[in-house]
């Protein structure tokens, strides 16, 4: 079976390290934007992602904004998206669900619920 490859989309080096370094670990491939911009370019084109994890709160323009984005590009309506925020407080969850998140988890990560969200894509 393939390695499922999931595009994690976050401003924070650190954060981008630690998931991909956990995410390979399980068996993962991962490729990694630091910014919305830059990932909206990349999924245009085409490029393989089974899924994303988005960091809610990034400059220029953040999580809320980007995933309609996502969402209209012709090619990845179905690919699922999994809103990662810090903003754990209540309402934010279905904040990020409304904005068209397919799920949500919270800083820090919980590996378990990471992999929770990621084992039917």
């Amino acid at each position: 079976m393939d390695k499922k490859k999931v595009l994690i989309i976050d401003d924070d080096a650190r954060n981008i390290f630690a998931l991909k370094a956990t995410l390979k670990a399980k068996g993962f491939d991962c490729i990694a934007c630091s910014g919305a911009p830059e990932a909206l370019a990349l999924l245009q084109t085409g490029a393989l992602a089974d899924a994303i994890l988005i960091d809610m709160m990034m400059p220029e323009m953040d999580g809320y904004e980007a995933i309609p984005l996502i969402k209209r590009i012709e090619n990845r309506r179905k690919t699922p998206v999994f809103a990662v925020t810090a903003q754990a407080m209540v309402g934010d969850r279905e904040k990020c669900l409304r904005a068209g998140a397919d799920g949500y988890i919270s800083k820090p990560i919980d590996v378990e619920k990471l992999l929770q969200l990621l084992r039917d894509i």
